[in-house]
């Protein structure tokens, strides 16, 4: 017997038979973006509290940027950095100047940004701090989310990054997050090159340290000469309701790394921003990529920030977050089937207590079809992360569906 299959059932199909099998996803085929909202392929609204992981913070195909990309897309995409650009130089002053840093490096994706940093911090250690050869150590908060290159796992304490894919990246190790006491007895060690840490941790379910955490990581680190890596590339770019999270704390990373909604979206973007003294340890020949600082992507980072702060965007993630936190809370009151609700801007999480056997999962799946997206991490938390466009009509709109959602179950 034939049966007859919807367009998104043919296509999640064919995902299944001929792509790996490295992806849970919600079961909707999505087609189409504009600002908010995304469509399905059968036409579907749905309001989007996910943003790809926050690299579409400025809203989906957002006009100021697709006319910077398809503008320099008909001029020139790459000529790789054998050759200088004329767009290079440009993006290059416009970034440094944006975040206040003598240079930048700029790479694709926020794994190799991170990357990036690591190898920065190793051979600052090495010509600058003075450590041995092949001696240096990068210390690392537990639960934290980097991509999942050996090296990135090797830095993960979760089972499911890092299980079955050994050997491991030496010279690491990791400490508890929001724990001043651990990180200062791990870098004490003379041979520390740097600490790495998400100033908010995404994947573990938007943990939001302390109030004084970052700026006692910024002590910390200068008291023991030790470079603080500050690993921005989900929670900066207007996120969280300031610039960058660290800015809450009002503190600046040595090394601080950004990516995803640095594009708008549009394409792999990421970069490293230093100062003279750590970015010029690396001479030509020692760390690039045959893509980083295409000319594409100089056009569209810098009209991305532009956009950012022209539209006031973390500031508008700040008053969204208040009133978000503030209806989540309220519904927390209504139900246990909630158990904490946390976060800053607009970069939130609910804790699901699993009822019934029933799970964040099912809760998300329930969410799809009442037209929002959203995505459990760790089983029990769902996050979300709207574009930060959303205004409070809309985010109210939202907030009813989660609210109608939580309390069916």
């Amino acid at each position: 017997m034939v049966t007859s299959m919807t367009k998104s059932e043919h296509l999640r199909e064919l995902e299944e038979n001929y792509g790996a099998h490295n992806y849970h996803s919600i079961p909707v085929v999505i087609e189409r973006g504009e600002g908010i909202y995304v469509w399905d392929v059968e036409g579907k609204k749905y309001f989007d509290f996910l943003s790809a992981y926050s690299a579409v913070n400025q809203g989906h195909c957002h006009p100021r940027i697709i006319k910077a990309l398809t503008t320099q897309a008909q001029k020139l995409t790459l000529c790789s950095r054998a050759f200088h650009n004329s767009l290079l130089g440009e993006y290059e002053k416009f970034i440094t100047e944006f975040f206040g840093y003598d240079k930048v490096l700029p790479m694709n994706t926020g794994v190799e940004g991170d990357e990036t940093a690591m190898k920065l911090a190793r051979r600052w250690a090495y010509d600058v701090k003075g450590v041995e050869e092949n001696k240096a150590k990068i210390v690392f908060a537990k639960g934290n989310f980097m991509g999942r290159t050996l090296a990135a796992i090797s830095a993960s304490n979760d089972p499911s990054s890092y299980k079955g894919f050994g050997p491991f990246m030496p010279g690491y190790e990791l400490v508890e997050y929001n724990d001043l006491n651990a990180l200062e007895n791990a870098i004490k060690d003379p041979n520390t090159a740097a600490f790495m840490v998400e100033p908010i941790q995404g994947e573990a379910g938007v943990i939001v340290p302390t109030e004084g955490y970052l700026k006692g990581v910024r002590a910390l680190c200068t008291k023991y000469n030790v470079l603080f890596i500050a690993d921005e590339v989900q929670t900066g770019l207007a996120r969280t309701g300031k610039m960058l999270a660290c800015d809450h704390e009002n503190v600046k990373p040595d090394i601080l790394v950004l990516g995803k909604a640095l594009s708008g979206g549009t394409m792999p973007v990421s970069a490293i921003l230093a100062n003279n003294e750590i970015m010029l340890t690396i001479k030509p020949g020692e760390h690039g990529s045959t893509y980083g600082g295409n000319p594409m992507a100089c056009a569209v980072s810098m009209e991305a920030l532009k956009v950012l702060k022209d539209e006031k965007l973390a500031e508008n993630a700040e008053k969204m977050g208040f009133i978000f936190r503030d209806e989540m809370n309220k519904l927390k009151n209504e139900t246990d089937l909630i158990t904490t609700v946390r976060g800053r801007g607009l970069f939130n999480a609910i804790v699901i207590k699993e009822k019934e056997g029933k799970t964040a999962w099912e809760v998300c799946l329930k969410f799809a079809e009442n037209g929002l997206l959203a995505k459990p991490t760790h089983g029990d938390i769902i996050r979300f992360a709207p574009p930060l466009t959303i205004n409070k009509e809309q985010l109210m709109e939202c907030v009813a569906i989660i609210r109608n959602v939580i309390l069916s179950f």
